[in-house]
């Protein structure tokens, strides 16, 4: 240990691992990904207002699958075009702003006239696509869906983290990358307060419009526009000092000519190392997804309307965010302590525990419904409870363990991998994992199954659940042995 971190001892080390100098440059990115991460969680829970209480949770596999996987598809073309063309500072600009425009448009144009720009499909009947009509009819509502969705995965995953990837040395990330979330997962709880406070005087109407959206979207407007704002002090201002970046002590790989679109799939798919990172990224997405499409369902049978929904939605955030807060002080001692593969295997030993729990309410519902009745609580009370439990402990671990160590994977690779490559694991595997998730449910109602419901199905669910996880698990001893290797080579 050298001895700058030998000054960090006792508590400090534990609650608070940044050197006083670091903090000029650590907290201006903190806050950054605070304010991505508050417009995610903003937009994650109107999305799903919008969508589940105007047309059912049972529409979200047929958005995910057939609207969100193909535009995460045409994004990942755009952004690799733009790296080649582009600095990386412009593609930052171009990406965010694109974005935050059509949030702007959002709040002013499509949502305020959404009942004349969108038009009734219910007595259209097309064999086949007959399912897609409804998302297609309802576009403004499905357009925001994919919007709020590419905005995690770019956003969160790519434009973030790779910056933070290109500025930040293995020996910072320990220490900082857990304290990233850590702080920015405040921004969860600041959503569930806004939520709460905006829909609390609709959150009891019947009504079903929702006068506080116009005021949330404001919000996430000048929240992006802050994320502009912050990057632009840290390229042209922070990191120009040599304190703060140092890309001498910054350990990369030998810079590689640049290569087209084609020749970097090829190289992408040569890579067993970034294989092995898209599926740790896309069994993550599949089995949240089996358990949450389920349990939205069930929570829009609680509360039916926009503003009630988003309410909830608010509680979720709330929850979420003090769960995360929690585990950051666990996590960062983890990755400061412990291996990185005790750190990877965290998230996939609480996702399946918490979602076995809830799979097994649902399957054993009939039988707690005489003890639930003693409680005075309603089974569907219960089951959208313990949902919400599994769903916060789920994502705070995710937050806290899984999106370090994930990206603490990257910092080995070179640039090629790292910029191009990123963008295929986190953009496309992303919603590959997402979209895999809502192919399986859709093929299991509408082609197996035909005609039965998710809850009639909740054993058949479970067990597909549990394949995924123990496959994730397997990919996370894979990774662990390709990057001890990598980091040993680059150390000596």
């Amino acid at each position: 240990m050298n001895a700058v971190e030998q000054q960090l001892t006792g508590w400090r080390a534990v609650l608070w691992p940044i050197h006083k100098f670091e903090t000029k440059k650590f907290l201006p990115m903190a806050f950054m990904f605070f304010c991505i991460l508050f417009n995610y969680s903003m937009l994650r829970s109107i999305k799903d207002s919008l969508v589940v209480t105007s047309l059912g949770a049972e529409v979200i596999p047929t958005i995910k699958l057939w609207f969100v996987l193909p535009s995460a598809m045409l994004f990942m073309l755009v952004y690799s075009k733009l790296v080649n063309i582009f600095k990386k500072d412009t593609v930052f600009y171009i990406i965010t702003l694109f974005f935050v425009t059509y949030f702007a448009l959002f709040m002013t144009v499509l949502y305020p006239f959404h009942q004349y720009l969108q038009f009734d499909v219910s007595n259209v009947s097309i064999p086949l696509i007959g399912g897609l009509l409804k998302p297609i009819g309802c576009w403004v509502f499905s357009s925001f869906y994919v919007m709020a969705e590419l905005w995690g995965s770019a956003m969160i995953g790519l434009m973030f983290w790779r910056f933070a990837n290109d500025v930040t040395s293995i020996k910072e990330s320990k220490r900082f990358y857990a304290m990233f979330g850590f702080i920015a997962n405040g921004a969860l709880i600041a959503t569930g307060l806004v939520l709460k406070s905006l829909n609390s005087s609709e959150a009891h109407s019947s009504s079903t419009s929702w006068n506080a959206l116009p005021y949330l979207m404001m919000v996430i407007v000048i929240s992006g526009l802050c994320v502009v704002a912050l990057y632009y002090r840290l390229n042209n201002y922070i990191l120009k000092d040599p304190l703060y970046y140092n890309p001498n002590e910054i350990k990369k790989p030998k810079k590689k000519e640049k290569l087209s679109l084609t020749e970097s799939f090829k190289y992408i798919l040569k890579s067993k190392y970034l294989g092995y990172i898209a599926l740790l990224v896309i069994c993550y997405g599949i089995s949240i997804n089996l358990v949450e499409v389920v349990w939205k369902g069930q929570a829009s049978l609680l509360y039916p309307t926009k503003a009630a929904y988003g309410a909830f939605m608010g509680n979720l955030q709330l929850l979420t965010g003090i769960c995360t807060i929690i585990c950051m002080l666990i996590g960062t001692n983890i990755l400061r302590r412990c291996s990185w593969l005790t750190g990877a295997l965290m998230t996939p030993i609480m996702i399946i525990l918490t979602g076995l729990i809830f799979f097994g309410f649902i399957i054993f519902k009939d039988s707690l419904s005489a003890p639930v009745a003693g409680l005075g609580l309603t089974v569907l009370g219960v089951i959208v409870g313990v949902g919400l439990v599994q769903n916060f402990l789920s994502k705070g671990i995710k937050y806290s363990l899984f999106d370090p160590t994930k990206e603490m994977s990257y910092i080995p690779l070179d640039d090629e991998l790292k910029s191009k490559g990123k963008a295929v694991v986190d953009v496309i595997g992303g919603r590959a994992g997402k979209s895999g998730g809502s192919l399986i449910l859709y093929v299991l109602l509408n082609i197996i199954f035909a005609g039965s419901s998710l809850l009639s199905l909740a054993g058949v669910v479970a067990s597909v659940f549990i394949v995924i996880v123990l496959f994730w698990i397997t990919a996370v001893f894979g990774l662990n042995k390709q990057f001890l290797q990598l980091t040993s080579s680059s150390n000596n």
